[in-house]
């Protein structure tokens, strides 16, 4: 495998580094927390898993990690080791870029040091990889792009080049060879596991490109005829149009090609579910808006002439500050406002996928975690990062 370069460190020593890491501190915070007392963990985590029917398996999924996600994505670690994911997936946003992240500001201030404007964006994707993947320890972690990834200095190459090993994981890697697809990792990319066909979708740019169009094109096209796949689960920073978070997505007309791509997107992903002939599940997932929602194209739009919506989720609740719901949310728990957390996604034999939101707590924080940071500033993570609690005004921001 080719080396990737972060900070002129090849990928095998990165790699090391890593693993280092984790066996050092942050791994054994995560086992710390999954047999601490109940006075120090969420009180909404089951105290026995039920056992998985024959067949079955499951993976987790969220998004939108800036912020407090060094605080939050360790916890999210550690609450869902009880499940034995198969795998996480991120749907992107995992740093500010256009302003300091609260977390790695109050880490430099604890050990007395400064950010600035001038070397936080150099620090800030090392500083996810070090404390956002590393946590999950050997866990396979698939890496989605978002439109914080291309905020200046950032852009699309340098995530390519930053995140290759992950953009290059095995099952990637092995399934742009079956695919006869170009060696080079794209940010969207698919890979098909225990009968189900995973894509994830790059409208971090706020539209599909004509390029990606065309491979998802050929990649639903397989699946439709690929006896391996029963169901698709699709994945995306920003939601197709036209859901009950649509001032947030790809339909809030910031670009006109937004509406237009995305959807297409939805009306092939609508033509694949009911196909005649060989219709599969569709399931589609994104985040961007920082909250938890579920059946989020149950609106008149997608429901015109008898149709029946695409099941879809939002699960922006990783770290990022904490979004108002829309003013037609549905009622909890389908909408949550204030939470972090993930999908929990039980994958049975046939294909189906069922979705849970798994909510996490200050109490799911590991020890060694917390100790990076001032006494005040978990708390501050989980009673405040929120536009619901604190008043909205001014912040600093390193854009120009």
């Amino acid at each position: 495998m080719p080396a990737s370069h972060r900070d002129g460190k090849p990928a095998h020593r990165v790699a090391r580094w890593l693993g280092w890491l984790i066996l050092g501190g942050l791994l054994a915070g995560r086992a710390a927390t999954q047999t601490a007392p109940a006075a120090d963990r969420n009180s909404a985590t089951p105290s026995a898993v039920a056992a998985l029917p024959d067949g079955s398996w499951r993976f987790i999924v969220s998004g939108d990690s800036r912020n407090c996600g060094d605080v939050v994505m360790p916890a999210i670690a550690a609450h869902s080791a009880q499940f034995a994911p198969s795998f996480y997936w991120h749907l992107g946003d995992l740093r500010a870029i256009y302003k300091i992240d609260e977390d790695m500001a109050a880490a430099a201030k604890l050990s007395g040091q400064t950010l600035s404007c001038e070397n936080y964006p150099r620090r800030a994707w090392n500083d996810f990889v070090e404390n956002q993947i590393a946590p999950f320890g050997d866990l396979p972690f698939y890496v989605g792009i978002g439109n914080h990834e291309v905020i200046t200095p950032k852009n699309e190459d340098a995530f390519r080049r930053q995140f290759y090993d992950w953009l290059n994981l095995p099952a990637l890697l092995r399934q742009r060879s079956l695919d006869h697809e170009p060696p080079r990792p794209e940010p969207y990319f698919h890979w098909i596991q225990g009968g189900v066909d995973f894509i994830y979708l790059d409208n971090a740019n706020g539209f599909f490109p004509e390029d990606q169009l065309t491979w998802f094109f050929r990649r639903i096209g397989d699946a439709k005829y690929n006896s391996a796949v029963k169901s698709l689960v699709v994945g995306m920073h920003e939601a197709l149009p036209d859901s009950i978070s649509n001032d947030h997505s790809m339909g809030d007309g910031t670009d006109p090609r937004g509406r237009s791509t995305g959807e297409m997107v939805y009306n092939a992903l609508l033509a694949f579910s009911t196909d005649k002939k060989k219709p599969k599940p569709v399931y589609v997932l994104a985040s961007h808006s920082h909250i938890y929602m579920e059946n989020i194209f149950n609106t008149d739009k997608h429901k015109q002439n008898g149709a029946k919506p695409l099941p879809g989720w939002i699960a922006g609740t990783a770290g990022a500050i904490r979004y108002k719901l829309p003013d037609d949310a549905p009622p909890a728990p389908a909408s949550l406002k204030d939470v972090y957390g993930y999908l929990l996604a039980t994958v049975a034999a046939d294909g189906t996928v069922d979705f849970k939101f798994e909510k996490v707590g200050e109490g799911d924080v590991p020890q060694s975690v917390k100790q990076r940071y001032p006494d005040k500033f978990v708390p501050w993570c989980f009673a405040h990062n929120s536009q619901n609690v604190d008043k909205p005004g001014p912040e600093p921001t390193c854009e120009k």
